[in-house]
């Protein structure tokens, strides 16, 4: 009887064998995600509420930052069109965050006399957008490049929410990196945040306006495409202003929504806060 009994039990073992390997498999993380491992836990040590720990993470870059870097940057051209698109996004989406960080470290502590900028911006490095090239995806880019012809090319205004520009004036930076599996989940928390940041969203109701960010301009033909969402009271807005109020609609209190669905409000654009999203000292 016994000798009977151990092809039974061979077969249970293997059966498990299968379902923990499944299991298993099913845990790991894609490689583009395994691929920004690194960058999440970077970005939980050193960012706080959307600001920096620039001076720490400037002394401590040889840990691990400078082997992202040298990660994304390796990253080639076909391996990127083989992946989904959450993946490609999320790619693109942190190697940006990623180079701002460089950037700024790179030049850290920042301290400049143009007059058009705070002293401590990223903007008082020459070219920091517009010049400085970095290699990632199989090709050659700039911060501004890999934001107007990549990122923005995904058609999802979400995404530029998600950008990092290392200023005060701009969405907040995570303390997590995307991911394909969680961005959709992350790039709708980033919208809904919009109207707690009074550096992009402010309902002024004793101005009678709404002042947005500079930003929302820049590119504005992606943010356009959420024109059609909004409310019909808004039918004689422009399709910027359409947009913006489709973005913060949902998640406005009752006297903010109330005020605004007067439609008789002003809506103006205040300037960008370029000053550094700097930690240290604070």
């Amino acid at each position: 009887m016994a000798p009977r009994s151990w092809p039974l039990a061979a077969a249970v073992a293997v059966a498990l064998a299968l379902l923990m390997s499944r299991h298993a498999a099913a845990q790991v993380p894609p490689q583009a995600d395994r691929l920004h491992a690194s960058f999440d836990q970077i970005l939980d040590l050193y960012v706080r509420d959307g600001l920096v720990y620039y001076q720490a993470l400037k002394y401590e870059r040889a840990n691990q930052f400078d082997a992202y870097i040298r990660a994304i940057s390796a990253v080639t051209a076909e391996a990127v069109s083989q992946w989904p698109r959450g993946q490609q996004l999320a790619y693109w989406v942190n190697t940006y965050n990623a180079f701002v960080l460089q950037s700024v470290i790179d030049h850290y502590p920042i301290r400049g006399r143009s007059p058009d900028y705070p002293a401590n911006s990223l903007r008082q490095v020459p070219g920091a957008f517009e010049r400085q090239t970095f290699r990632a995806g199989g090709r050659t880019v700039t911060l501004d490049g890999l934001e107007r012809d990549v990122i923005a090319g995904f058609g999802d205004a979400r995404a530029l929410l998600a950008l990092g520009r290392g200023a005060l004036g701009g969405a907040r930076l995570r303390s997590e990196a995307y991911t394909s599996s969680r961005i959709e989940a992350q790039l709708n928390e980033m919208a809904r945040e919009v109207i707690d940041r009074k550096e992009l969203v402010k309902v002024d109701i004793p101005a009678n306006q709404l002042s947005v960010s500079a930003m929302f301009s820049w590119r504005e033909s992606v943010f356009t495409a959420w024109a059609h969402q909004a409310a019909a009271v808004y039918a004689n807005r422009s399709p910027l202003e359409r947009a913006v109020l489709a973005l913060i609609d949902p998640v406005l209190v009752p006297n903010e929504a109330d005020f605004l669905r007067k439609n008789q409000f002003q809506m103006v654009f205040h300037d960008f806060d370029w000053s550094l999203n700097d930690l240290t000292g604070r």
